[in-house]
């Protein structure tokens, strides 16, 4: 598709119709114009980035939805090493997106629509967008020249994998694929909460059911389902791009 509103969005129409999901089908657009990051917050893409979103139909007894979140990391994560194996820098930051050092590369969004999730992924490959208070990168910025058909063809197939294991009940082993791409433990992250507010701690790993954990001051460790999670000191990178 040349150019869509939202990757993401155009799936959930497709869903609320009452079309049945598709494990392995995408939607991939050229240019998006209103995309959305976490927390509603806008976020666009331009020719030669990816912008895709795929469906899942959820079935019984299988890991927890929020859990396909880092799932999708990882299968980006993978897809990129594949088509960029020198790439160096490159880790997965709880729940969606992926850094290079400070600078974000890429993120997840993940929505809900009956017994199905729709996964949007947006990948600066030939640009970087100009956020405001937040540092970027683009694998074309860091001299490696992978076309969107390429990293698309890459994902397809990561992401096949993946998710084929997670349905057959592989979340543990997927889970620790994903802490083997973290960002390093003792980490300082920061999240805000809305009762607490702002509360710093060192990264420690992720619960079993997805949930990151902190290891905070005086040496206790928190389990953190929901919020923006920021680098301590890297410009507030919180907020993950999808579709």
């Amino acid at each position: 598709m040349a150019e869509i509103a939202s990757t993401n969005s155009a799936l959930l129409e497709r869903l609320l119709q009452g079309e049945a999901p598709v494990d392995g089908q995408w939607l991939v657009a050229d240019r998006q114009v209103a995309g959305r990051g976490r927390a509603g917050r806008v976020w666009t893409g331009g020719f030669g980035n990816f912008m895709g979103s795929t469906a899942v139909a959820l079935r019984d007894h299988e890991a927890l939805p929020q859990t396909l979140a880092l799932v999708a990391g990882l299968s980006v994560h993978r897809a990129l090493m594949a088509v960029a194996p020198e790439l160096s820098g490159l880790a997965l930051k709880w729940p969606n997106d992926l850094l290079v050092g400070e600078a974000k590369l890429g993120g997840i969004l993940l929505e809900r629509q009956r017994d199905a999730v729709v996964v949007g992924i947006g990948v600066n490959l030939a640009e970087a967008p100009d956020v405001p208070g937040r540092k970027t990168a683009s694998l074309a910025g860091l001299g490696y020249s992978v076309s969107r058909d390429a990293f698309a063809s890459a994902l397809a197939e990561t992401w096949a994998e993946d998710l084929t294991a997670w349905h057959a009940g592989g979340w543990p082993m997927l889970r620790e694929a994903w802490l083997v791409r973290s960002l390093p433990k003792g980490t300082l992250l920061g999240v805000n909460l809305s009762e607490e507010g702002h509360l710093i701690g060192g990264f420690a790993g992720l619960e079993p059911d997805g949930a990151v954990l902190l290891r905070l001051a005086d040496g206790a460790v928190r389990a953190i389902h929901a919020g923006d999670v920021e680098l301590i000191g890297a410009g507030g990178i919180g907020d993950a791009s999808g579709g």
